[in-house]
């Protein structure tokens, strides 16, 4: 005999996952001077698409992973911010 089970609402938390990793790939990639920068970018781009539209499913509730969101959305921005340092420091004029 089967069983019937609550129709609840599924969490839709692919977006936060995919913006927490993305978020940790462009923090590894922002410290390699050369060739990170443009892993950075990219990585950080994902994370920060993927960061808000997860933040926007947490806010209708069809998500439930805020943390991941704006860890991810964080370590984005903190990568960006030491790629540019690091761009600059590297190309700047003496």
């Amino acid at each position: 005999m089967p069983e019937d089970y609550p129709a609840g609402t599924a969490y839709r938390n692919g977006a936060g996952i995919t913006s927490l990793v993305a978020g940790i790939v462009a923090a590894l990639a922002s410290l390699v001077p050369f060739i990170g920068g443009a892993i950075t970018i990219a990585a950080a781009i994902v994370a920060l698409v993927s960061g808000w539209i997860s933040l926007k499913l947490v806010d209708q509730g069809e998500a439930s992973n805020r943390r991941d969101a704006v860890i991810g959305t964080s370590l984005a921005l903190g990568a960006l911010f030491v790629a540019f340092v690091i761009f600059a420091a590297t190309h700047s004029a003496v």
